[in-house]
């Protein structure tokens, strides 16, 4: 199944960081773009999920309205997407977009646990 939303904003996230947030060595020097992609790639993050949780619960599916609600509800179900969650809001949305890391190590940490979660909805 393919998702081209999702894939469309993990696209914008890599071409943001590749194109604005001037990478030197180990770390980005614009942090703004930085915070712009990590939020980006956070959303598709939080996509992955509202599209699993979907397909879970069907006609009961309503969003979740915070990370918690996320946490809960996905602990019923795949502990490894949990995981990969909990991966993404630490390093994308907490280090990348509130507090404006400059560390290529840390976000691409993030893109590459919502790359695994988006691995287990196909």
């Amino acid at each position: 199944m393919d998702y081209p939303e999702i894939d469309r904003y993990l696209n914008n996230a890599k071409e943001i960081l590749s194109t604005k947030a001037q990478k030197d060595g180990s770390e980005y020097k614009d942090i703004k773009y930085v915070q712009m992609a990590s939020g980006t790639a956070y959303n598709a993050a939080l996509m992955i999920a509202d599209e699993y949780l979907k397909k879970r619960e069907g006609a009961k599916f309503v969003k979740p309205k915070s990370i918690e609600d996320y946490r809960n509800r996905l602990r019923k179900y795949n502990k490894t997407l949990l995981s990969y969650l909990n991966e993404a809001y630490d390093t994308l949305h907490l280090a990348g977009y509130y507090h404006g890391t400059p560390s290529v190590r840390t976000i691409k940490e993030g893109l590459d646990a919502t790359r695994k979660m988006l691995a287990i909805l196909h």
